[in-house]
């Protein structure tokens, strides 16, 4: 995977600056991760279907403990 260039930041990442959190970029197949407080740091990567599985488990997880 490339370095992507269409990195997002998440809605919860807060007032202001706003680097208080995670940015996701989807590449093909992969969905990347970075600290937006450090982007020029470590990247990880995931296929694109484990990453959506992730973000489903953790949406389940937040609505039944509300």
């Amino acid at each position: 995977m490339t370095t992507p260039d269409n990195w997002r930041k998440s809605s919860y990442s807060g007032s202001g600056d706003g680097n208080a959190c995670v940015e996701v970029a989807r590449d093909g197949g992969h969905t990347a991760v970075r600290d937006s407080k450090a982007p020029t740091r470590a990247v990880l990567t995931f296929p694109t279907p484990a990453f959506n599985a992730f973000l489903g488990a953790l949406k389940a997880d937040a609505k039944a403990n509300g």
